[in-house]
């Protein structure tokens, strides 16, 4: 594993998370695009509201788990699993380099060893 190119990718990945978390808070803001007076235009926007705030929230969800996965690469615990302690695959790695469990233990397959879940 290549401590430098992952930390890269997560950074980036990192990056592009707060852009779209940002964009989606001033959407929600309407500072773009205020309210219509049209009330059936108002409906339409505060439904767009809704999936914007979902965008928002899974934005910043997922930045929480690239900074978890930062603070482990800086740590050394990168690729061990938060559950059972083993090492994580590194293919599961490569297809989500934010995650903190092995497939088995994602999956719910695994019981924890005593290490307790940690993000």
């Amino acid at each position: 594993m290549d401590a430098n190119a992952v930390r890269d990718r997560l950074l980036k990945r990192r990056e592009e998370l707060r852009q779209r978390a940002s964009e989606a808070s001033a959407d929600l803001r309407h500072e773009a695009d205020p309210l219509s007076a049209d009330f059936a235009e108002q409906v339409t926007q505060r439904e767009n509201d809704d999936v914007l705030g979902a965008i928002s929230h899974s934005a910043q969800e997922e930045l929480q788990q690239v900074e978890a996965a930062l603070r482990r690469l800086a740590s050394g615990r990168y690729s061990t699993c938060a559950v059972c302690g083993e090492d994580i695959e590194p293919e599961r790695l490569d297809a989500v380099p934010y995650t903190d469990r092995c497939r088995s233990c994602a999956e719910g397959g695994r019981a924890a060893r005593g290490r307790g879940a940690r993000n």
